[in-house]
């Protein structure tokens, strides 16, 4: 058996093995993903029903690296189904200013979303929080069970969703990790209808298998180009996959890769400046025909302008852009995904330029820092105690 185009003896031999087999298997766990919070529904809403009769409730959604972007997916579909201010603050950013960020008086609904939850900043936040607020919720997403995050220890009301073991990867960089836990999420937004989005769970299947099967071959040849520089662009939900797209490609080459991201009307405003000779750039394209209006503006200027090494984009259907170097395609037929599901499945292609380029660099995904600059945990953070100034 074959994954991504590769045996598992050459896969092994690469240092390959479980990042390859946590892209490839992510169809598969979205669809326990979706079970898994079906089941827990009535829990989860008792759960939440406190929370959200609170007029002032603040939520906020927060992680660190990967697991921080997964909010910037998430943050709009919170805000527009429980109706309640909605912001996405990583660990990294409550841990050092939290009162730029918490009010004493305003009742807190804290998301927190982890791999394994070991992140020093992972309980820093959330014991900050309950340190600052006069009420805490605490509903922790995460893929270990004995991990930190999942064993935290407080006062305040608390719901832990741990996720199929499936979802804990073992590679360095998050693949499978990251797309469940923001299913996860968006489920969790959505619960009073979730019965009736299983037809787009299915969807997304196909969505993926399609880019896994079909098209692996197309993202390994662009990875086999030399660029030097990569940038994505997302609006809305899809800026939360560009960032994670900009920080997959390059954990996953070592930095040797420099990556950048932004929304496409953002882009213009001076970023624009990082295209050259040696750059890719990708569009993750919205299946929202009035967002679509300014992101095909700005991608047929940046194809004309033809100052790219290769341009590409992900869209669900066929978009007019003559001079694209190459655009792929997700639906067939008649049925679509809603935008907010597009970031599940919109993140597969970096995740495999990422994996690609790393073997074409010579590197091993599972653990491709040479150096040891980065880990599949944090290292090297100590955490100091706060203190409340306004007790």
């Amino acid at each position: 058996m074959s994954i991504l185009g590769f045996s598992k003896e050459m896969l092994k031999e690469r240092e390959a093995l479980h990042t390859a087999a946590e892209i490839y298997g992510q169809p598969a766990v979205w669809r326990k993903v979706y079970d898994k919070i079906r089941d827990q529904k009535q829990t989860i809403q008792d759960f939440l029903y406190e929370a959200l009769s609170n007029e002032k409730l603040q939520i906020v959604l927060t992680g660190a690296g990967s697991s921080a972007f997964i909010g910037l997916s998430l943050r709009g579909v919170f805000l527009r189904y429980f109706k309640k201010s909605t912001s996405t603050i990583s660990t990294t950013d409550l841990v050092t200013h939290p009162l730029d960020y918490l009010l004493e008086d305003m009742p807190l609904l804290l998301i927190s979303f982890a791999r394994s939850g070991n992140s020093p900043e992972s309980v820093a936040a959330a014991a900050i929080a309950d340190q600052i607020c006069t009420k805490v919720y605490h509903l922790l997403i995460t893929c270990d069970p004995a991990g930190e995050l999942a064993n935290y220890q407080t006062k305040s009301p608390k719901y832990v969703i741990v996720l199929p073991p499936e979802a804990n990867d073992l590679g360095l960089a998050m693949t499978g990790s990251y797309s469940s836990m923001l299913l996860a999420g968006l489920l969790i937004a959505r619960l009073d209808e979730i019965d009736q989005l299983e037809t787009q769970i299915i969807l997304l299947q196909v969505y993926a298998s399609k880019l896994l099967n079909e098209y692996a071959a197309d993202f390994k040849a662009i990875a086999e180009i030399d660029f030097h520089r990569a940038v994505f662009l997302g609006s809305g939900p899809l800026i939360g996959t560009a960032t994670e797209a900009h920080l997959k490609l390059q954990e996953l080459t070592d930095g040797k890769i420099i990556c950048k991201r932004d929304s496409f009307l953002g882009f213009r405003h001076g970023p624009k400046a990082v295209i050259d000779a040696k750059t890719l750039v990708f569009f993750l394209f919205s299946n929202n025909r009035y967002v679509l209006q300014y992101e095909h503006d700005l991608a047929d200027s940046i194809i004309k302008s033809k100052k790219a090494l290769y341009v590409t984009g992900l869209m669900e259907t066929a978009i007019s852009l003559p001079g694209i170097d190459k655009a792929f395609e997700l639906a067939e037929g008649e049925r679509r995904l809603q935008e907010d599901f597009l970031p599940v499945c919109n993140i597969i292609p970096a995740q495999m330029l990422g994996f690609f380029k790393s073997i074409q660099l010579g590197l091993g995904p599972d653990s491709p820092s040479v150096s040891g600059a980065i880990s599949r945990v944090v290292k090297g953070v100590i955490i100091y105690p706060f203190k409340n100034q306004l007790r």
